[in-house]
């Protein structure tokens, strides 16, 4: 597994936080949070670290987990 500086780390989880909040609440619980980081860190395992980067690629996961845990 790829190490992160702290700066990439902390915008991951604001990336984190704020993918979130587009979850439906219906669905918007550890399990989703948890497949939501996983994209996260994902896209930034393959070098994309920015922010709208690292947000578009959780916010592609968003209807798949729904779909998943609805």
């Amino acid at each position: 597994m790829p190490a992160f500086d702290p700066e990439l780390v902390a915008l991951m989880r604001t990336v984190l936080d704020d993918v979130m909040l587009r979850v439906p609440p219906s669905v918007a619980n550890s399990t989703a949070k948890t497949l939501l980081a996983e994209s996260i860190l994902k896209a930034a395992a393959q070098g994309q670290t920015s922010y709208n980067d690292l947000l578009a690629a959780a916010s592609d996961h968003i209807q798949t987990i729904v779909s998943m845990l609805s």
